[in-house]
């Protein structure tokens, strides 16, 4: 495998990545009950989106194919496999255990790609949205559930 076809295979596993922490976010913004971090999480699974476009943009420029079939998704989605099990419980405290999850496994696919050899803009990218997942990941892991009375 050429050196630009594994950068493309990586590409695309962040789209997989981003694609599963949009989905993620999303229904961790339906089920919290902190009308606050509902909005939070909303904007979370729109900036994922926009990761995905980028990364899909930059996987033309470098000549591939973007992922579009959801194959890679499955082996990727270990972040946020559990969030289901926290949306049912209905627990705030958990969905956020969740999304920190979720966004750890992100943090490290994005340092795994970090480690090829990428062309520059690329890395730019990649190290942009990188920063960016960090700040998200700071954010969750400050989230503190005030107590509810009764529940």
């Amino acid at each position: 495998m050429t050196n630009s076809n594994k950068v493309i295979s990586a590409l695309n596993q962040l789209i997989e990545t981003c694609k599963d922490g949009e989905k993620g976010f999303r229904e961790a913004s339906e089920a919290i009950h902190n009308g606050y971090f509902h909005i939070l999480f909303k904007e979370y699974a729109r900036r994922r989106g926009q990761f995905v476009s980028q990364l899909r943009t930059q996987v033309r420029f470098l000549g591939g194919e973007p992922e579009r079939k959801g194959s890679v998704a499955g082996t990727l989605h270990r972040g946020w496999m559990n969030l289901r099990t926290a949306l049912n419980k209905g627990k705030d405290e958990l969905v956020i255990f969740e999304c920190e999850r979720g966004e750890e496994a992100a943090v490290h696919h994005y340092e795994q790609v970090l480690k090829l050899e990428l062309p520059s803009e690329t890395r730019s990218l990649l190290e942009e949205q990188l920063n960016e997942i960090n700040a998200t990941l700071r954010r969750v892991k400050a989230m503190e559930v005030p107590a509810i009375p009764g529940v």
